[in-house]
């Protein structure tokens, strides 16, 4: 039986990063990517920053624990040859082939974003094509990670063939699941601290790969398991309450801090409040959400799509009216949300009709 709360979850935090990526490209704490904020902190606090301090530190880990419950489920029924080629078309053909089909003109955004403009414009023509192909990558580091995680897991499976480990796994009570925090901070100390100058140190703290293989890997061996997602389900009251006041306590005492920096990410706070925020919102979806619906099931269904096509709404809109027009900074964000949630549900129901570029921008197969 499918499990619509799982479902649920996914779509409703990829929509949350639509959100946070308009809030980020705003943003005036100093987090690299967006354009700048309305003033300078502290003189200009932007309160609406915040937002980014609540997602953050959550939401990706989420994605990668769904992600790796998916992967054990998608395994029982398909071979490991037929889920990676899957994975290949779905993950790494949008974060290689689409970069150059659609993702360049994202790409031509985030460069002018990052005051690149003079350099873009002296490089000869298929020079700018590439640089912004390559700078269009933005939030499909994710996708990209994902292939690579999900070719890391094959190899382990193929180590633990008789799923030992996983049946291990799924003997944990809620206080080892808590406990799993632990594994959460861990992998945030792979983080480079002080990352050099000109060096590939920023691009290894984008994609952090030693520390999402651990949600992803919990996501398989221990959250797959029916057993440990009733006892998540059965705390999720409490897990909630703490999640919310560890997060309070967070905030309050960062606000103003880069909270991408490797020394935010790295804190024990940080990532009390990560983890305990993962966990609370698998109990709570297990509880409250576990039904589908129209509007669910088309969400299901497209928020892949969403999450593929989105940015360039942000970093277009965003860069032209910050750039080109003096309309107050709330005007801003209630057009750039509106057209967000409205014009990346157009592009990907366009390019879904459209057959090569369906499977070169989206990774979907004929329908």
């Amino acid at each position: 039986m499918r499990k619509h709360w799982l479902d649920n979850l996914r779509w409703v935090t990829v929509l949350l990063v639509l959100f946070y990526h308009v809030i980020y490209f705003y943003n005036n704490k100093g987090v690299f990517g967006g354009i700048g904020g309305f003033g300078p902190y502290p003189e200009w606090r932007q309160y609406q920053d915040v937002v980014m301090y609540i997602l953050y530190p959550f939401f990706m880990p989420l994605l990668f624990i769904l992600a790796g419950i998916s992967a054990r489920y998608a395994l029982q029924k398909h071979s490991a040859k037929e889920w990676f080629k899957a994975r290949t078309r779905k993950l790494l053909v949008p974060g290689t082939i689409g970069l150059f089909v659609f993702q360049w003109m994202t790409g031509y955004f985030n460069t002018m974003v990052a005051g690149q403009g003079e350099v873009l414009a002296a490089a000869p023509g298929p020079g700018k094509y590439i640089m912004c192909a390559i700078s269009g990558i933005g939030p499909l580091w994710f996708i990209q990670l994902l292939w690579l995680l999900s070719l890391v897991l094959l190899i382990i499976r193929a180590i633990d063939r008789n799923d030992r480990f996983w049946n291990w796994c799924g003997k944990a009570g809620i206080v080892t699941i808590i406990l799993l925090g632990l594994l959460f901070w861990a992998g945030e100390q792979t983080i480079i601290k002080n990352p050099r100058a000109e060096s590939l140190d920023g691009l290894y703290n984008l994609y952090k790969p030693f520390f999402y293989l651990v949600p992803f890997l919990l996501g398989y061996f221990v959250f797959s398991h029916d057993g440990v997602q009733e006892k998540v389900k059965r705390a999720w009251i409490p897990l909630l309450a703490c999640a919310i006041i560890s997060g309070g306590i967070l905030i309050g005492t960062t606000f103003g801090q880069d909270n991408t920096s490797p020394q935010y990410l790295g804190s024990p706070l940080n990532c009390l409040y990560g983890w305990l925020a993962c966990l609370a919102l698998i109990g709570w979806f297990q509880a409250k959400f576990d039904r589908t619906g129209r509007f669910a099931g088309y969400m299901t269904r497209s928020s892949f799509g969403l999450y593929i096509v989105h940015y360039l709404v942000v970093a277009s809109l965003g860069y032209m009216m910050k750039t080109y027009t003096n309309l107050p900074p709330l005007a801003m964000y209630v057009i750039l949300t509106v057209a967000v949630f409205t014009l990346s549900p157009v592009i990907y129901e366009i390019f879904r009709r459209i057959p090569l570029i369906r499977w070169c921008v989206l990774g979907e197969k004929k329908r």
